[in-house]
């Protein structure tokens, strides 16, 4: 079954269709979703993070709007303010991590949307990292062992 794009607005501090999700303390409110793209934003406080994974069939964008984060692209210690664009082409192993001492919003979105949504329903208020790398495996979501966050 396809999903198409629906026309509308996803107002600013709310998810597409009422939805949010806690994600290891992270909430995520999605903005968008259809077959061809996903996109969400998510708000970090400091210290919070993913942990570098890759997505083998997903390119993934990240806008951050406000604060700024550092992450881990393909080996490389990187970091994106607001207003900068991240791009992380499928395969390339990617983490990010909020090190300062303010929140941070991005927007994020990976292309083509594949399992993300479903994922991300299922990850929602689970409290056990390692039940959450299990199920990220069997959504084309792999994580790396915690020495590449290094």
């Amino acid at each position: 079954m396809s999903k198409d794009l629906d026309k509308g607005i996803t107002r600013e501090g709310t998810g597409h269709a009422g939805k949010t999700w806690n994600i290891l303390g992270q909430v995520y409110f999605p903005k968008a979703v259809c077959d061809s793209t996903f996109a969400f934003e998510t708000n970090s406080e400091p210290g919070q993070f993913v942990p570098v994974h890759i997505h083998p069939t997903q390119d993934e964008f990240i806008l951050v709007q406000e604060g700024e984060l550092d992450l881990k692209l393909d080996g490389e210690w990187v970091k994106a303010k607001a207003g900068d664009l991240v791009r992380m082409p499928r395969g390339i192993p990617h983490g990010y991590f909020n090190k300062s001492d303010k929140p941070t919003r991005a927007l994020f979105w990976v292309s083509p949307a594949r399992m993300l949504e479903e994922l991300f329903t299922k990850l929602d208020n689970l409290s056990d990292p390692e039940e959450v790398v299990k199920i990220s495996a069997m959504h084309e979501v792999d994580f790396l062992p915690p020495e590449a966050n290094d």
